[in-house]
Parts: C-alpha cells; sequence; structure tokens
C-alpha cells in the first residue's frame, strides 16, 4: 500500500523534508504504528517523533487519534501541537 506523508513545522524541519510517498510493512495497520516504524527510520525521523503522544495527526484531511488505521488512506500527515492565539 503506497501513502503519501506530510510533515508540518518543527516535525518537517527535523526529518528533513515535507512530503514523500511511503509503502509501509503490512503488518502497519494504525497511525500509532506508522509513527513507530517511521522512526525506526533514521535519526531525523527519531526526533519528531521522540515524543509520539505530543503528535497530532490526520487522515485525508481529518484529525485522528493514533489507534486510526491506515487502511485505505491517500494521506497521513503529522504536525506538532498548536496553540490558539
Amino acid at each position: 500500500m503506497s501513502l503519501d506523508l506530510r510533515y508540518f513545522a518543527w516535525v518537517r524541519e527535523r526529518i528533513g523534508h515535507a512530503e514523500e510517498t511511503v509503502e509501509p510493512p503490512a503488518e502497519i495497520a494504525t497511525v500509532g504504528e506508522l509513527i513507530a516504524w517511521l522512526s525506526a527510520r533514521d535519526e531525523g525521523y527519531a526526533a519528531a517523533f521522540a515524543v509520539p503522544e505530543v503528535i497530532r495527526a490526520a487522515r485525508d484531511q481529518e484529525h485522528v487519534e493514533h489507534d486510526a488505521p491506515i487502511e485505505g488512506a491517500r494521506e497521513i500527515a503529522f504536525f506538532p501541537p498548536m496553540t490558539g492565539g
């Protein structure tokens, strides 16, 4: 399954690019599992996802929790917590 990933703010800065297309292993079923898999790719990903519970995610532009399935998604976006102002 091919999946487009988008990274925003300091997540993007730590990874080093704004977007990519990946093919996660078949056993990766949720957003949280995707984060763990990405974290193991290299130091940049490990730094970006070092505290996974603060990372927010959107599946096809809809905010989701880390237990949301990735099956059928076209895009997953990751971003840090947002503050109001």
